[in-house]
């Protein structure tokens, strides 16, 4: 082993739930003079103290660093092996040329740390004591829920929402047996049948009531535990009753046939272990087929024999845990009375509501069961992000919109409620990190409320903050801000999801809704967290900042992004391969030249390592299938790599697979049912229709810009179709709604209303049925002449006033 790990190479692993990037040491630490932490590049840029570098040479295995890491108190265990600096301090830290945070993109491309170096490094005793807390607590559930008991169990010792709490068997097992593992999260739904905070039953809508669904429950989970304690887990995937609950039958089959599944319930957790464990491609299995299938591959791994299910799971998920994608969310000390000493003190949030009437948060089933109950007390609003805010989420604490007092992460316990008389009673466990207190100046526009998502820009901004704090007070190094802002919000993570699941995608809705903005949101985040080599990269900074357009033009200038635009006159030749005139001394004659798509491939296939995004902007307005030609075919995923031959080079061609293509296309020029069927077969297509809640609390005059556009869209979606509606980009200018009766009446003028009389095909009757007979004149085919503030005043009365005067109460 010491022979394979001789020259230093590059592995990821998950530290705390996020990516980071390994460099081995080939078997020899550098170590500093004056640092306190270790090191294995000698040109490591925070050597400077040390002309000649001292090393530790006893490292034949490779695997210091991560036993470093591992220690509980990484200072005793690097003194007690000799491992000080000229200073005879122990080194107690990595370097980031050891270890580094990188982006999750980044680290899909490195291979993961091996199961085997794992084994040598992980301290199984230290993990014992929890997995035997673990199969002690699972004695008791037995013993308070005897299996021989579980056929005649009655519904009311089963089910949530009934009012005996801690009482019920899914309480019990969601809530009550956290050493077990977690299924928390979700609705209350995977239980198969619960009771609503209204009285009423949910269940499978095939049974009658509810009695007859439990019955057929009851019976599948007495039908799955002995089916696995006959060792046929894969046959419960057939069962019927109990398919929909998988994570709760599986927590069930680790209480009542351990050893049967190791305590990983969630399949894309069973997803993720199997895909590493695995030697070769990972056959497709139902939920339970693959928790038996990585029972089997980690019993093949060579880990040492004899250890529980239990400490299994613990070694697994030490070794990989995936990556926990976490939130980073704002908190407002200000919203709960100035609290922010008691929470410091008693490591959580503590979140106090008008008389704690609300109870325990896990009675709701979900989030719209929650809403409803809470219905016309707006202030409980964000009362529900408390609870699903889980270990391992950031959590900013602020005052205001300028001073954060510190950062926390959400720990293993997460959200408690306390029934005795104490206030206040929601409290989440949090620990605190006080080095993070600074002052944001430009203040920061937080959305109104308790909590709010913090955007990556912001976090970065906090996170420099600290790094500038540390570094001024003599700190060695400070955590890396980039690598660490959290996952990708709703629209991008879809983008990302399609692109990796197809290799191409398209962003189609009406014009005004954002797909150009999406687009280039998606390239800068995405291929700039790839983009790591790049000086001057700023992948989380916010369109309309120089940053933006600074990343931008980089990842251009690299040739990692390539934007161009389709037309009618665009061809094969611009983007495959054609004859193009060239000067010579026998004058012009043709040469065949690259297309645009045709370089990037051939860029693409020499830097596997990276990720080469295609913008085509306007896809639908160029003839797609002259266009693409021979690419039809080498687009699909599983075609990637394979070659054809071009009719005019003659020269072998082929996609590889780090290309991807994202194109934008407007629904009101053409619909996507008008589009060649062989394109649309191989791309994916994301929907964007108007987006108001950029508008929220927008107002021109008394005109509310989200009622505005609300209605507007309402309207034309009754007259014509919902491909011709208004996106919410026309309100926004720069940015920002527009926020003068000046401002909007140029807007309504000059883009709305030609877009509108377009689409009307000079109908102004139709016109009129959207703007209203205030502004459109039906029988003399014009808008009528109003100055600026009468044109808002009369929208405002048209679709405001009128709208809500004639909606059903």
């Amino acid at each position: 082993m010491g022979e394979e790990r001789s020259k230093p190479r590059k592995y990821a692993l998950t530290v705390g739930g996020r990516p980071h990037e390994v460099t081995l040491s080939g078997g020899r630490i550098l170590l500093p003079v004056h640092g306190r932490k270790i090191h294995h590049d000698p040109g490591c840029g925070h050597l400077t103290d040390s002309a000649e570098l001292k090393t530790f040479p006893d490292d034949p295995e490779g695997l210091l660093w991560w036993r470093l890491l591992d220690a509980v108190d990484p200072a005793a265990f690097a003194r007690g092996i000799g491992l000080v600096n000229s200073q005879n301090q122990p080194l107690d830290g990595l370097c980031s040329c050891v270890l580094r945070p990188v982006s999750a993109a980044r680290a899909a491309l490195l291979p993961y740390c091996p199961v085997e170096w794992a084994a040598e490094v992980f301290d199984a005793e230290r993990h014992r004591a929890a997995a035997e807390a673990a199969e002690r607590e699972a004695e008791l559930i037995r013993g308070r829920f005897p299996f021989a008991d579980w056929e005649q169990l009655p519904l009311e010792r089963y089910a949530l929402g009934q009012g005996t709490g801690s009482d019920a068997y899914s309480y019990v097992i969601e809530y009550g047996s956290a050493r077990l593992g977690s299924i928390t999260g979700g609705s209350a739904m995977k239980h198969l049948v619960y009771r609503r905070t209204d009285g009423s039953w949910w269940h499978d809508s095939r049974y009658k009531d509810a009695g007859e669904a439990w019955t057929a429950v009851r019976a599948g989970i007495v039908e799955a535990v002995r089916a696995a304690r006959d060792g046929r887990v894969g046959d419960i995937d057939s069962m019927a009753a109990v398919r929909a609950g998988n994570t709760v039958v599986a927590k069930t089959l680790h209480v009542y046939a351990n050893g049967s599944v190791l305590p990983l319930y969630a399949d894309n957790l069973a997803r993720h272990f199997v895909a590493l464990l695995a030697d070769g491609p990972v056959p497709q299995m139902r939920p339970f087929e693959r928790k038996a299938h990585l029972k089997e591959l980690f019993e093949r791994t060579g880990v040492p024999s004899g250890w529980s299910p239990d400490l299994a799971a613990r070694f697994l998920l030490w070794w990989a845990p995936p990556l926990s994608a976490p939130r980073t969310v704002r908190i407002d000390t200000a919203e709960q009375w100035r609290r922010w000493p008691d929470w410091l003190a008693h490591g959580h949030i503590a979140v106090a509501t008008d008389g704690d009437d609300v109870g325990d948060l896990h009675r709701f089933a979900d989030r719209e069961e929650f809403t409803e109950a809470c219905a016309g007390r707006p202030g409980l609003t964000d009362l529900w992000e408390v609870l699903v805010l889980r270990p391992g989420d950031r959590v900013v604490a602020t005052s205001g919109n300028t001073r954060v007092l510190g950062v926390g992460r959400v720990t293993d316990d997460g959200y408690h409620w306390d029934p005795d008389d104490s206030e206040p009673r929601h409290t989440v466990s949090v620990q605190w990190d006080e080095t993070y207190a600074t002052t944001l100046e430009p203040p920061v526009a937080w959305r109104p409320g308790f909590l709010a998502e913090v955007k990556p820009a912001v976090w970065e901004r906090i996170a420099k903050a600290r790094s500038k704090s540390l570094t001024a007070a003599g700190q060695e190094e400070a955590a890396e801000p980039v690598a660490d802002a959290g996952p990708l919000d709703p629209v991008l993570r879809r983008i990302g999801d399609a692109l990796d699941r197809r290799g191409q995608a398209v962003l189609y809705g009406p014009p005004g809704t954002g797909k150009t903005y999406e687009a280039l949101r998606y390239a800068v985040r995405r291929i700039g967290e790839l983009a790591d080599d790049l000086p001057g990269v700023r992948p989380y900074a916010e369109p309309g900042e120089e940053a933006f357009r600074a990343t931008h033009r980089a990842l251009v200038e690299a040739d990692r992004l390539t934007m161009v635009t389709f037309h009618p006159n665009y061809g094969y030749e611009d983007f495959i391969e054609g004859l193009r005139p060239v000067k010579g001394e026998a004058g012009l004659s043709l040469e065949v030249r690259d297309g645009v798509f045709k370089r990037v491939c051939a860029r693409a296939e020499q830097d596997p390592g990276h990720t080469y995004l295609v913008l085509v902007d306007e896809l639908n307005r160029g003839n797609l299938p002259k266009i693409f030609g021979e690419l039809i075919t080498l687009l699909e995923k599983d075609k990637r790599g394979y070659t054809v031959t071009l009719p005019l080079s003659g020269d072998h061609f082929s996609v590889p697979p780090n290309v991807q293509l994202l194109g934008t296309m407007n629904t009101a020029d053409r619909s996507i049912r008008m589009l060649d069927s062989a394109i649309r077969r191989r791309f994916a297509f994301l929907e964007l229709l108007p987006n108001t809640e950029p508008l929220t609390d927008a107002v021109v005059g008394q005109l509310d810009l989200k009622v505005f556009l609300t209605e507007l869209n309402a309207r034309i979606r009754a007259g014509l179709d919902r491909e011709k509606q208004i996106g919410q980009a026309f309100l926004l200018p720069g940015g920002e709604p527009v926020g003068t009766p000046e401002e909007l009446a140029a807007v309504i003028r000059d883009e709305i209303l030609p877009l509108l009389q377009e689409y009307a095909y000079d109908d102004y009757g139709l016109l009129a049925g959207f703007l209203g007979t205030t502004v459109i004149d039906p029988v003399a085919h014009t808008p009528r002449e109003l100055d600026d503030e009468r044109l808002v005043s009369a929208l405002y009365e048209e679709l405001q006033v009128k709208a809500h005067a004639t909606q059903p109460e």
